[in-house]
């Protein structure tokens, strides 16, 4: 005898998983209309395709803002994912959200990703890092040099960043706030650009 689904079921499987309709019916189909066997096969399929999610194209997202309370300091931010039902998934936008109140708090963030930044000025940093440590050794110099490059990507890279509110995230960066995210939803998670607006800048 063969199980009925209801649309309920399904609906309740896909905000529980943030996977496909099609996904949420079979999973509810071969587990018999046990959502948490469905739940495990879904956990078990999107495993596998987590690799595969960076490569899907975003055509969905939001935007969210972030105005400072003085009225002086105020974000934008553009997060894309690939459907419209992750687009409006609560802890997707809560992570726009929470993406547009730490840029506000780092004014020295220009950069999405290290691959944004242009050579020139990748090598216009390594210049400067390597006269600041000309008077060290040698042998020590190129280490120094990639350790203030890293340190430097840490405030001009978003991804690169810890979030603000460390407490809240457990001191993880912004990139693997949004790998979880893009684990989660199984979709793949995408910053496509931010504006920050401050008065007297």
């Amino acid at each position: 005898m063969s199980t009925t689904i209801s649309a309920a079921d399904v609906k309740a499987l896909r905000e529980k998983t943030g996977a496909g309709m099609m996904d949420c019916k079979n999973a509810l189909v071969e587990s018999e209309g046990d959502i948490d066997k469905a739940t495990e096969l879904l956990r078990v399929k999107m495993g596998n395709k987590l690799g595969k999610l960076a490569g899907r194209e975003t055509s969905e997202g939001t935007i969210q803002s972030y105005v400072h309370a003085t009225g002086k300091v105020g974000v934008l931010v553009q997060v894309e994912c690939n459907t419209d039902f992750v687009a409006k998934n609560d802890d997707f936008i809560e992570f726009a959200k929470d993406l547009a109140l730490h840029i506000a708090a780092s004014p020295q963030t220009l950069y999405i990703n290290e691959d944004e930044i242009p050579q020139a000025d990748k090598d216009r940093e390594v210049r400067v890092f390597e006269e600041l440590a000309a008077d060290k050794p040698e042998n020590v110099r190129p280490r120094i040099v990639e350790g203030q490059l890293k340190k430097w990507y840490g405030e001009v890279v978003l991804l690169a960043q810890e979030h603000v509110n460390g407490d809240k995230h457990d001191g993880k960066t912004i990139e693997q706030l949004r790998g979880d995210l893009s684990a989660k939803t199984g979709e793949n998670v995408v910053i496509k650009r931010f504006v920050r607006f401050a008065v007297g800048e």
